[in-house]
C-alpha cells in the first residue's frame, strides 16, 4: 500500500469510529409559559411581568362618606334579610317581627319583595325598576 492508500484508510476509519459512537437526539420543545405547558412554578413570574407592562388602568371610582354609608346600610339590611329567609326556611327561630305578612325593601334600581304567607315556600320577587326585569326566587320551607 502506498501512502496516499494508508492516509485515506486511517481517515476512513477514524471517521468510521466518530460515527459510530455519535447519536443523534431528539429536539424537543418545552415552552416556558404554564399556559402552553410549561412550569406552573413560573406563573406567578409571568403574570408579574404582565402586570408590570400593562399600562391600562381601572378607572376608581371615589364615592362620598354618604354614599359609603348607605351602601354599607344596604349589604347589612339585605344579609339579616338572608338570614331570616333562610331560618324561616328551615324553621329555626326567625324574628316574626322583621317580616310582616309581605315585605318591600327598594335598594337603588331595585325593589325586593319578600312574601312570606305561604306555608309551603317562601317567595322573593326582586324588580329591576328601570328595566322592569322580576327574578323570583322560591325558597321551600323545611321543618315546622
Amino acid at each position: 500500500m502506498n501512502k496516499v492508500n494508508i492516509t485515506t484508510f486511517v481517515a476512513l476509519m477514524l471517521l468510521q469510529t466518530i460515527s459510530i459512537n455519535t447519536q443523534a437526539s431528539e429536539l424537543v420543545y418545552k415552552p416556558l409559559n404554564p399556559s402552553f405547558g410549561g412550569n406552573p412554578m413560573n406563573g406567578s413570574f409571568l403574570l408579574g411581568k404582565a402586570n408590570a407592562q400593562n399600562k391600562h388602568k381601572a378607572p376608581v371610582a371615589n364615592k362620598s362618606y354618604a354614599e359609603k354609608f348607605q351602601e354599607s346600610l344596604e349589604r347589612a339590611y339585605i344579609s339579616k334579610m338572608v338570614r331570616e329567609i333562610t331560618d324561616m326556611a328551615f324553621g329555626e327561630d326567625a324574628d316574626s317581627n322583621f317580616f310582616g305578612e309581605d315585605s318591600i325593601f327598594s335598594s337603588g334600581d331595585y325593589e325586593i319583595l319578600v312574601l312570606t304567607s305561604n306555608s309551603d315556600a317562601i317567595t322573593v320577587q326582586i324588580t329591576n325598576t328601570i328595566t322592569g326585569e322580576v327574578t323570583v326566587i322560591e325558597v321551600p320551607r323545611y321543618g315546622g
